[in-house]
């Protein structure tokens, strides 16, 4: 097998694989190391070169050279003309950001002279995922609310997805004077949640002023993905009119109902219909109207609130919400007790996305 051949072997490799001798010059480094420590690579050259260090001065002659853990197990393993194993921790840059990363990394020597060595760096690709889904986590957070007011409504919101990225996407924004507030939840968990809610943000029709109309298109454009059955959306969308005092909306599926909270006490505002789905492609959904008065708290909750689970295998429950809202002063108010109730309740362990959002009437 010629050189080429036996590079791009190495290249299909999804372990980081790279040659260096005994003067710590760097021959070869393959497609999967590269990718792991940085878009700036060299193939070869210095150790400074391959992982894009920053340091100024020479490669081994820096002063946070004695800090580099790649630096210390070639050293030793030239010394010791013998296999080393370790882990280590270590620096590297990628898209303008330094991390911090875990990296397992066997080096062996080639022959025994002690001219040339391999390493392997065992968990690269899985470090390289695991920055992927940083990313990932960050761009979602990006989809969030920004804001405390919102077309002049004030308004609070919590988000805790139970992994890296969730199924829940809260939003809020201004259309026309009003103040729009849509809560969605998705079905699964994970990766493949996340990349439905980022559909929702991107197919929930923001200029459409008729919450009944966006959610149809919405559910038209869900069967146009091609999803199986086990695959759904649920949503709960608001549309506060401040001048006119009154609340429109319509759900999808929401088993999670949206409280209000006014001089009567607790009202659970139902609208039954089923979710975003190719259950029941073509069907139309429908908004209704609700009159508000000065001092109402308005409510969206995830059934990853109403189903948060204790230790006893108890769910936290409609009930629950309502108490915590009836003792509520205001929509942060509500939000930062909520929250506290879910940690005591559960212990802090979520299975779920937890999700609400909150408006001053």
């Amino acid at each position: 097998m010629t050189n080429g051949a036996l590079k791009k072997v190495f290249d299909r490799l999804p372990e980081g694989v790279f040659v260096f001798d005994d003067k710590l010059r760097v021959k070869f480094t393959n497609a999967a190391f590269r990718r792991s420590f940085s878009e700036n690579v060299k193939k070869r050259g210095t150790l400074k070169a391959v992982l894009a260090c920053t340091e100024t001065d020479a490669c081994g002659m820096g002063a946070k050279c004695g800090y580099c853990a790649f630096l210390r197990a070639m050293r030793a393993a030239i010394a010791d003309n013998c296999e080393q194993t370790e882990t280590l921790q270590t620096s590297v840059r990628r898209g303008g950001q330094t991390d911090k990363l875990s990296v397992r990394i066997r080096i062996l020597p080639v022959d025994e002279s002690g001219k040339l060595f391999v390493g392997l760096t065992d968990g690269t690709y899985q470090t390289e995922m695991e920055r992927e889904m940083l990313s990932a986590k960050q761009m979602q957070q990006r989809l969030l609310p920004a804001g405390k007011s919102m077309g002049g409504v004030p308004y609070s919101y919590m988000y805790i997805p139970c992994f890296d990225v969730g199924g829940d996407l809260p939003d809020v924004y201004e259309l026309n004077g009003q103040t729009y507030g849509v809560l969605a939840d998705v079905s699964g968990k994970g990766v493949s949640a996340g990349m439905l809610s980022a559909f929702v943000k991107a197919g929930f029709d923001r200029k459409q002023p008729d919450l009944a109309k966006a959610l149809t298109q919405l559910n038209t454009k869900f069967n146009e993905l091609g999803q199986d059955e086990r695959s759904y959306i649920t949503v709960a969308a608001v549309r506060i009119d401040k001048a006119a005092q009154t609340l429109k909306y319509t759900s999808a599926g929401h088993n999670a109902p949206i409280l209000l909270k006014n001089s009567l006490g607790i009202n659970e505002i139902e609208s039954p219909a089923p979710p975003v789905s190719n259950w029941m492609p073509d069907y139309v959904y429908s908004e209704r109207e609700l009159p508000f008065d000065k001092g109402d708290i308005l409510a969206l909750v995830t059934d990853g609130v109403t189903e948060c689970m204790n230790a006893k295998g108890e769910l936290f429950g409609i009930e629950r919400t309502e108490s915590v809202l009836a003792q509520s002063r205001g929509a942060e108010d509500f939000i930062g007790k909520l929250k506290s109730a879910l940690q005591v309740f559960s212990g802090g362990r979520f299975s779920d996305d937890i999700t609400a959002i909150a408006f001053d009437l």
